[in-house]
């Protein structure tokens, strides 16, 4: 239950620090679509194209811990923990969408690069990086960025934000000072390339739990090898260790033991070891003799 309690205080943490970085990147984003058109820079209009994804990105989010707070039920026996998997992956997949055609965009302007207001351009992308380092800041501070993936990937497109902005200074005062309008499209390619390298991350770790492969920080070959150690247990077979979701590992194995082992002291310490060492409560551990033992399974 405190497992449960513990999940459902993060939920809500998570949900309140979401809403607010909501709230700040629509204002900005509408600030710097107008901003662009008005001052005729692409670095400002891809950045509030940007902060248009991130805006969906951070209320599909929202939804996610929505659905993944609903009971489990006869059909959903694991409940709605993995809609918060599919909300990384699309938000993984948004920002490659999106650096894809800023990429574009940039190289379209290369050739013959438009005169650009730098001067409001300027203005407006450091009220945009102010809100975009409002929001991380929110959600650093309420919310679980480093562990939960579907937080993760929120955090990033609005830390992608903040590069946007960023380069859109840099290109403002190259444009101020030198007149370098080519420093729009470059500097968007730049940040670009740098939002496609976080989003790679996001996109691996995403499809990882999908396919249900070991998390990152677990080694099955390690389990295979304490729980051989228990006394009593000639073979570990039919091992398996998945992320339900972010926080929430499952374990499945079985374990041979010899004739005469005491099968629930054996059980004792294999959940015991996977719980001390790596911290994980869902376990399904099979004991078994070798008169009643399972034939080789496909996966």
């Amino acid at each position: 239950m405190s497992g449960h309690h513990h999940h459902g205080t993060q939920r809500e943490a998570n949900r309140k620090g979401l809403t607010i970085a909501l709230a700040i990147t629509v204002g900005i984003m509408v600030l710097e679509f107008f901003g662009g058109l008005f001052t005729n820079s692409l670095a400002l209009l891809s950045d509030s194209g940007h902060m248009l994804s991130d805006a969906s990105s951070i209320a599909l989010s929202l939804a996610a811990i929505w659905f993944a707070g609903r009971a489990a039920s006869p059909n959903k026996t694991y409940g709605y923990y993995r809609f918060e998997i599919l909300a990384a992956l699309f938000n993984g997949v948004t920002l490659f969408i999106m650096a894809g055609f800023i990429i574009y965009e940039a190289f379209e302007r290369l050739s013959e690069p438009p005169e650009v207001a730098g001067a409001a351009m300027l203005g407006i992308a450091a009220i945009g990086l102010a809100a975009n380092l409002l929001s991380a800041w929110s959600l650093q501070r309420k919310s679980d960025v480093k562990d939960n993936i579907n937080l993760k990937s929120a955090y990033l497109h609005i830390l992608g934000d903040a590069l946007g902005s960023v380069g859109a200074i840099v290109a403002g005062i190259l444009m101020i000072t030198l007149e370098w309008y080519i420093a729009d499209p470059i500097i968007s390619v730049l940040v670009s390339l740098l939002i496609l390298r976080s989003a790679w991350g996001v996109l691996w770790e995403s499809v990882n739990i999908l396919m249900e492969g070991a998390p990152a920080t677990i080694d099955p070959e390690e389990i295979t090898r304490l729980l051989g150690g228990i006394s009593g247990v000639e073979d570990v077979h039919d091992l398996h260790v998945w992320t339900v979701t972010s926080g929430i590992d499952s374990f499945t194995c079985h374990l041979l033991v010899i004739p005469d082992a005491d099968e629930q002291r054996v059980l004792e310490e294999a959940v015991g070891i996977m719980r001390s060492e790596f911290k994980i409560e869902h376990t399904t551990i099979q004991v078994e003799k070798k008169r009643f033992q399972h034939t080789d399974l496909p996966v």
